[in-house]
């Protein structure tokens, strides 16, 4: 008998010493790549000149089981070595989590940095502005994947764009208030626009019960990492059955030079398929908008959410209406000579060139575009009517007023 006590003695003691290692990281855990046994010359060294850092990483759950060299490499090994250190990118996270990895490559956030490049008005802007820096375009837009060469001066900034450095938190990525810095402003204030719905409203007041949808529960149903909405950024798709809305449509396409003047397609036309900011295929289009149907659906009837997101559709139908008239006036200056095409402008007017417009009518035209035609249909779909009706649709048709006016007022100059 006191042999049998005494060999449980020694296996509780074993028990608790292996409880005791694992909660100071010394023991081997599930999912690592191996065993930590104190402290890493990473983790020392950094501690001195990175604290922030070094915590951050050994608070969160990759830190209980990974080594820094698990995500940099181990090559870099003092301050004079730094450029040796690797950069995480999409492969490195996929050792781990390569079924996230390939949602992501399939959703437009992978995208980004291609949509960003596609957008001709890029290469005007100085380095710091415009994609060259870290503070401009390429600082929301770094979370697409991007060349080899490109890495070393802006990172990979893909799954660490949501699960931000370095404590890489699932909770931080599921919070609504993650997408916040990239999805607000200017063009899409997808942030604004939730927040300030129904749906933002409840969540602010019962933020754990699960009761409100958040951006993820739309966007990234059951944690699918292949964010895609079925009308892309341009809100553009092909073909159309409404003959109406389709003339329109080829009138915007060919005003930001996707659609040449006879109607073809131009080399804008790929890179706008590829980085998939518009729909150029039903199939695409119908994808898309049946998984959100799905969505909806979890809380609503299937018939609501169909009714409701055709009511979004009707919005960019009525909006194009006016967008495309207000393009052809300002096209009927070119046309007439009042207008001068500039040398490095491919077509005209050049809607994709956005604020490097050269005149004030082309410049309302660029407001219509990104901004007021944006907040219409966007307020429509994040369920926010004062968005859609005074931020988008009103001022879609102040901006069109203003249009007539300036081209009267060019042509009766131009005729005295």
């Amino acid at each position: 008998m006191r042999r049998s006590y005494h060999f449980i003695s020694i296996a509780v003691g074993l028990f608790g010493l292996f409880i005791a290692l694992s909660a100071n990281g010394l023991a081997a855990s599930p999912g690592g790549t191996g065993q930590k046994k104190g402290k890493s010359q990473c983790i020392s060294c950094h501690e001195k000149v990175s604290a922030g850092i070094v915590s951050q990483f050994l608070a969160g759950k990759m830190g209980k089981a990974l080594d820094c060299s698990d995500c940099h490499g181990s090559e870099h090994t003092s301050e004079a070595d730094v450029a040796k250190a690797k950069l995480p990118t999409p492969e490195t996270c996929g050792r781990c989590h390569a079924g996230r990895v390939q949602q992501y490559r399939e959703g437009k956030h992978a995208l980004a940095w291609a949509a960003m490049k596609a957008m001709p008005m890029l290469n005007h802007q100085p380095p710091g502005v415009g994609g060259g820096g870290l503070k401009g375009c390429s600082a929301c837009h770094k979370i697409g994947e991007k060349a080899a060469s490109e890495l070393t001066r802006y990172g990979s900034g893909a799954c660490d764009s949501c699960h931000t450095r370095h404590s890489f938190s699932v909770k931080e990525a599921r919070d609504p208030r993650a997408c916040r810095t990239c999805h607000m402003g200017f063009d899409h204030p997808q942030w604004e626009m939730w927040q300030t719905s129904k749906h933002g409203t409840i969540w602010e007041l019962e933020p754990t019960s699960g009761r409100a949808p958040t951006c993820q529960t739309c966007h990234m149903h059951d944690g699918n990492h292949g964010v895609m909405t079925a009308w892309g950024f341009l809100a553009l798709r092909m073909p159309e059955d409404d003959k109406a809305w389709l003339e329109d449509r080829i009138t915007i396409l060919k005003a930001i030079g996707v659609l040449d003047e006879k109607g073809n397609p131009t080399e804008r036309f790929d890179a706008v398929k590829g980085a998939k900011v518009a729909r150029l295929d039903k199939e695409s289009f119908d994808r898309e908008r049946n998984k959100m149907i799905h969505t909806c659906s979890s809380c609503h009837s299937r018939s609501y959410a169909e009714t409701n997101l055709k009511a979004g559709d009707d919005i960019i139908r009525e909006t194009d209406r006016i967008f495309a008239d207000s393009i052809r006036t300002v096209k009927a200056l070119y046309d007439d000579g009042i207008l001068k095409k500039p040398a490095d402008w491919k077509y005209a007017p050049d809607l994709l060139q956005f604020y490097e417009a050269k005149t004030a009518a082309e410049q309302e035209l660029y407001l219509i575009f990104l901004e007021y035609r944006q907040r219409a249909f966007q307020g429509a779909f994040h369920a926010n009517p004062d968005y859609m009706h005074w931020y988008g649709w009103a001022k879609v048709k102040e901006a069109a007023t203003r249009i007539k006016e300036d081209a009267e007022n060019l042509r009766r100059e131009k005729n005295k």
